[in-house]
């Protein structure tokens, strides 16, 4: 049995693509998915499943939720080691007093080159910052992730990815429920 974290990209801001969490669990176990648990409103579901491949889980939870709510909602599927990389590979946890309120992880569905962290410009977006490390982007916002045009959508159209951002707060917290799973 394998965990995956499936982060919904997109659902219950703003008043779009409204699901509540007990409907999004009950279908996801009606579809054969074991353990599943959420994390905030905002799209968080850890699920057990036989299916190692995080694109076939993530594939069939986006056709699923299309199919049983009518939203086309963007999916991606982590790892734990995912998270365990968000933690020492992010340039910005080295700095001394960093506030991490300020720092998010924008998760895309492919992985990137270090070089593609040209194709963003984020120059123009100073001082708000960024770091590429394989299917993440480290991003510390100089006032806050309200305040900026460097977000989801514009990271999406200057890579051609699919992406999703967490704060750190929650990242940290997805990390955390990942290991009390595996200490049960």
């Amino acid at each position: 049995m394998t965990t995956h974290l499936v982060l919904l990209r997109g659902i219950n801001v703003s008043g779009h693509n409204m699901m509540k969490m007990e409907a999004l669990k009950t279908m996801l176990e009606n579809i054969g998915f074991q353990n599943v648990r959420t994390y905030l409103q905002s799209g968080n579901v850890f699920v057990d499943t036989p299916e190692e491949s995080a694109s076939a889980v993530g594939f069939q939870i986006k056709q699923e939720i299309f199919k049983v709510f009518g939203h086309e909602v963007p999916t991606i599927v982590i790892t734990k080691k995912d998270l365990d990389d968000c933690f020492k590979n992010s340039p910005f946890l080295k700095e001394k007093e960093v506030d991490t309120k300020k720092l998010y992880v924008a998760f895309v569905s492919i992985a990137l080159k270090s070089e593609n962290i040209n194709d963003l410009k984020i120059s123009q977006f100073k001082p708000d910052e960024a770091s590429i490390d394989g299917n993440r982007i480290f991003i510390k916002y100089a006032v806050g992730a309200g305040k900026t045009r460097f977000d989801q959508k514009y990271i999406e159209k200057k890579l051609n990815v699919t992406a999703t951002i967490r704060n750190w707060n929650t990242v940290t917290n997805l990390l955390n429920m990942y290991k009390e799973e595996q200490s049960i």
